[in-house]
């Protein structure tokens, strides 16, 4: 192993023994802690599809083509379109996984995937803002290590003054 270059991203060294725990670079690998359900499998069978011109922005070409995707779930009755892009395939697995995830929160409401990953998504900024909080929060008691100075107008600055002759805090 000797006289191998290895760059970390700080800098550039050469390591001359086996010794790896004295490298400057770790790599952990946290698990997830929560597990999402699996998404909801929806027959074929249950879905009528049909292909719409698009609208909106995107000019000519989106309104020519019959691009935009629409599925019914027949039992359910629940529609979604989809004209995310200018793709065909593209917009009828987007509109698949719509359908899929609005039939799922129907069906199984806050424990669903799509409400655990939005209580995911609050926890964690509710989290980030706590952090920002407590960062910018004004300190009471000088806590990085200084003294607190008095404010300007309570110090008599004359050379003579003593002690005794600068007004009491308040």
């Amino acid at each position: 192993m000797a006289g191998v270059l290895l760059r970390p991203l700080l800098g550039t060294f050469t390591v001359r023994a086996f010794n790896y725990t004295s490298l400057p670079f770790t790599t952990t690998i946290r698990p997830s802690t929560t597990q999402l359900p699996p998404r909801l499998v929806v027959s074929e069978n249950d879905i009528e599809e049909s292909f719409l011109k698009g609208s909106g922005p995107g000019g000519q070409k989106i309104n020519k083509t019959s691009s935009a995707v629409q599925l019914k779930h027949i039992p359910t009755g629940t529609v979604v379109k989809s004209q995310a892009t200018r793709s065909r395939s593209q917009n009828r697995s987007i509109a698949r996984r719509l359908l899929a995830e609005k039939l799922e929160e129907a069906e199984k409401g806050p424990e669903s995937r799509t409400a655990l990953k939005a209580d995911i998504r609050r926890k964690k900024k509710a989290s980030k803002m706590k952090k920002a909080r407590r960062k910018h929060r004004p300190q009471e008691d000088g806590g990085d290590g200084t003294d607190k100075m008095p404010e300007p107008s309570k110090v008599d600055t004359r050379p003579e003054a003593s002690a005794s002759d600068q007004k009491p805090e308040e």
